[in-house]
């Protein structure tokens, strides 16, 4: 009975469209598209998403070439919806949620062709939760269709992504004819942007259209590294505290809320793919490339933090990429300029490194980026250094052992696997631009992610397939899971180009909005650690006697918050190794003596570092309370344990360094718990994890 309901409401709703159609002007209906089309709807592609959570939902209409499956975005005639009273459907295909539970059909024309999807809202444990009933039929398997009839060099080019942040010795804010020629001549499928290249806010929002008007077929993915904390790419965005500062805070949901904001800036930028979160769990304190990336030490807290950043994030339709698989945490090397090795065999990794990943790629991850560091005990496997001869160990990004076998034969991961940067010196040192490519194929990335070299890349992995190191069938996989992300987060080439200043309009009023800068203001507050206190804090507002404000970087951050809360400060700067007698007196004379030290790397936080020889003449000469600011790694203060108080920021912008002067003066009663345990040079827990005080 059900069924023939639905039949005889399609068959009318198509009388309607017939209707329609024949008042539709002969010209409008032949120039809308040639005869070898198709229109449908993009939820209906079996690999597209058919379950939605919250009151709206975009529906794309596209174009689809029936002979070699190429589809594009159209702008439709018309959208309706058969039943108003569950769903109404806007004219650019936006579906609201009217609060009734039932059913109705979406239905689009394109003046020639029509196409509906069936979409019923059911009441779940308190929640309206709404179902897309994907029609079947082969006109819906367009990915299968589409890859069969690709080129190699279209194959090849959907995997590539490589980075234009300098161009002929610039910086990158515009797409250049010579860059879209590029974009075009190797069929890219994306590119990912820098600080360089995403300057303001209105410039960006251009600078991307631009880039999807250049790709050829395909939409474009456009990534970035907006993690938040010390990667922050975006120059005009919201400088969210990052990983560890929200591990300190210890709550899901403000991760989540956090993943979510970030989400909506780059989406209202165009920015559709974000490499990010780390979840590498920093066990090694000593790690000079994670650090405060991480959200912890702790596996569980790792994976509890990073499970819900991403949630919030793709809840944006923003891709992310959880990252740097199998785990880059306990590692002394920067695989920027070295090869770093984790010794643990995998019973070892499945606890620890791991376990977040697998909690993540469980939850829907879209996307793991891998780590150019060796796992001897997973792949002992070897091979020969170009840079030196040297026998070494294969890289998880090169290794078929850890990509195919252990990430989705054993971990059962189905999204797309990216390379970290090929351009790394763990990669381009060892093994070179070209081979490097090739064995990251071969092992199972999806995506060649910053290619040294994209002519000679490009070429090297042609004739690695006509020579057969590659099989077609291998690139067959991966750009079949490429097309089904970028169906999945609507990653459509356009027919026709977006309105830019529509586009520039939206993401002024998203990116950095008031709403945004709360939330960080918030995520700064909720993680300021308190380690140490001896009855030095929090200082009197009073205003009698003077404060004095030390340091380096940042330090005019640290003083300005600081003169915000208590006028009657002053900052003296200094790189150390020792004040002068001027300066001598100024802190004699002080009131309290706040100290910002900035570290992140084990030299420089060693008690013999200019830095912190001078925070230590500060220590001993002062007779007031001294206050130390670990302005960026949380580990400073085994350089000088005897400050009389000591707090972990985490972060070195703003909102964090406002939040450190609130703390101190009272105005914000510290809540962070440590995610890490602080050890001094004798390998004994100066601070354990979960530590922190409040007042």
């Amino acid at each position: 009975m059900k069924k023939r309901l639905v039949f005889f409401c399609a068959m009318a709703c198509m009388l309607v469209v017939s209707s329609f159609l024949g008042a539709v002007p002969k010209q409008a209906a032949a120039a809308s598209r040639p005869d070898q089309s198709d229109l449908i709807i993009s939820s209906n592609i079996p690999q597209a998403i058919k379950e939605f959570n919250g009151g709206q939902i975009q529906l794309h209409a596209l174009h689809v070439n029936k002979k070699d499956g190429h589809f594009t975005e159209t702008e439709a005639m018309r959208w309706w919806s058969t039943n108003p009273l569950v769903a109404k459907v806007d004219r650019n295909g936006l579906v609201t949620l009217k609060g009734h539970s039932g059913n109705t059909h979406i239905f689009v024309t394109d003046g020639r062709r029509i196409d509906h999807t069936h979409i019923s809202v059911k009441k779940r444990e308190g929640n309206k939760t709404a179902v897309i009933h994907k029609q079947n039929g082969k006109r819906y398997n367009v990915i299968p269709t589409a890859v069969k009839h690709m080129t190699v060099e279209e194959k090849v080019g959907q995997m590539l992504m490589p980075d234009f942040r300098t161009f002929n010795g610039k910086n990158v804010t515009e797409v250049t004819p010579e860059i879209k020629a590029l974009v075009k001549k190797y069929h890219l499928g994306g590119v990912i942007l820098f600080r360089e290249n995403v300057v303001t806010t209105d410039q960006t929002a251009k600078l991307v259209a631009d880039y999807e008007e250049a790709a050829e077929k395909n939409g474009l993915l456009i990534s970035i590294d907006q993690e938040g904390g010390i990667v922050t790419r975006l120059q005009s965005g919201t400088d969210f505290p990052g990983n560890m500062a929200l591990g300190a805070a210890r709550s899901p949901e403000l991760a989540e809320k956090v993943g979510k904001a970030i989400g909506e800036e780059l989406n209202a930028l165009g920015i559709n793919f974000n490499l990010a979160p780390s979840l590498d769990v920093n066990n090694n304190q000593d790690n000079p490339v994670i650090g405060t990336r991480s959200f912890g030490e702790d596996p569980q807290l790792v994976s509890d933090m990073g499970t819900a950043y991403i949630k919030g994030l793709q809840s944006t339709n923003t891709a992310g990429a959880a990252k740097h698989f199998p785990g880059h945490g306990d590692t002394a090397v920067d695989s920027h300029i070295g090869l770093p090795e984790v010794p643990y065999d995998l019973e070892r990794l499945k606890k620890v490194e791991l376990y977040p990943f697998q909690k993540a790629m469980d939850a829907g991850v879209d996307a793991i980026m891998t780590a150019h560091v060796t796992f001897p005990k997973v792949d002992p496997s070897t091979a020969i250094s170009k840079k030196d001869g040297s026998t070494i160990a294969i890289p998880a990004t090169l290794s078929h052992k850890v990509l195919t076998e252990l990430m989705r034969d054993d971990m059962g991961f189905k999204g797309v696997i990216t390379t970290d940067a090929l351009n790394m010196q763990a990669i381009s040192d060892h093994f070179g631009p070209v081979d490097s490519a090739i064995r990251a194929v071969k092992a199972g990335s999806d995506i060649v992610l910053m290619p040294v070299g994209l002519e000679a890349v490009a070429n090297g992995l042609y004739d690695a397939v006509k020579k057969g190191e590659i099989r077609e069938e291998r690139l067959n996989e991966s750009v079949e899971r490429l097309l089904t992300l970028k169906v999945k987060r609507s990653i459509f080439k356009q027919e026709q180009p977006k309105d830019v200043n529509k586009l520039i309009e939206n993401a002024q009023k998203v990116v950095g909005s008031p709403a945004h800068k709360q939330l960080e203001k918030e995520a700064a507050n909720k993680s300021i650690t308190l380690l140490k206190n001896d009855k030095a804090l929090p200082l009197s507002k009073d205003g009698n006697g003077q404060v004095v404000v030390i340091g380096n970087s940042f330090v005019e951050d640290l003083a300005s918050q600081v003169k915000r809360v208590y006028p009657n400060s002053v900052m003296i700067k200094s790189a150390g190794p020792s004040l002068t007698a001027d300066q001598l007196q100024t802190v004699k004379s002080a009131k309290a003596v706040i100290v910002g030290t900035y570290t992140s790397t084990v030299a420089g936080r060693a008690p013999d570092s200019a830095q912190m020889k001078l925070v230590n003449q500060v220590i001993n000469e002062s007779s007031s309370p001294v206050i130390g600011i670990g302005t960026r790694n949380p580990y400073d203060i085994i350089a000088y344990p005897n400050a009389d108080a000591y707090i972990a920021q985490y972060n070195f912008k703003t909102a964090s360094f406002a939040a450190s002067a609130d703390t101190i003066f009272g105005l914000n009663n510290p809540t962070g718990k440590l995610p890490v345990t602080i050890y001094n040079s004798n390998k004994e827990a100066l601070y354990p994890y979960g530590h922190g005080l409040s007042y």
